[in-house]
């Protein structure tokens, strides 16, 4: 059923049953005696997910004054990398000329708190970071760009990535 809430369930044994608050979102959304698709994914883990935004914050205390200038809070550095690591949309603007094209980019600027935005002539670029809250991102695909943006990370202050994740332990 689309748009219906994810159900979270548990395993009794013998059957999946919805758990806390999903028994009622089942009876709300869900018709008794329908077959619906159960989909397993593993959870990420807290853990992971705060050791995650304390190493990005500690790189970002580390960048150098270039940089943070440009990067002004650990989230837009979190952003920037995802989208140098390829976790990323872009899109694509044709603009009829070139006066267009910069003020289609000025206001591509306002509609996020960071993007990159590229002019090649009458073409904008927009690249906007995807998301990586847990409805949008399951477990391995966070873990893989947890790991591709800390390693980008201590590549921009010139540690490796272990020693990234100590300091910020």
């Amino acid at each position: 059923m689309s748009g219906a809430p994810p159900i979270v369930t548990r395993w009794n044994g013998e059957a999946f049953e919805p758990f806390g608050r999903s028994r009622a979102e089942c009876n709300a959304t869900r018709v008794v005696g329908e077959v619906y698709r159960f989909d397993d994914h593993a959870e990420r883990s807290e853990a992971s997910h705060a050791h995650y935004f304390a190493t990005i914050a500690e790189g970002w205390a580390n960048l150098p004054e270039s940089m943070s200038e440009k990067l002004q809070n650990p989230e837009a550095l979190r952003k920037f990398s995802l989208i140098k690591t390829g976790y990323a949309t872009q899109r694509q603007y044709a603009a009829t000329s070139r006066a267009e094209a910069d003020r289609f980019a000025m206001f591509a600027s306002l509609d996020e708190e960071y993007c990159i935005i590229t002019r090649e002539g009458n073409v904008v670029t927009v690249w906007r970071a995807e998301s990586q809250s847990y409805r949008a991102m399951g477990k391995k695909r966070f873990e893989d760009s947890k790991r591709a943006v800390l390693d980008y990370i201590a590549s921009l202050i010139g540690v490796t990535p272990s020693d990234l994740n100590k300091e910020a332990a």
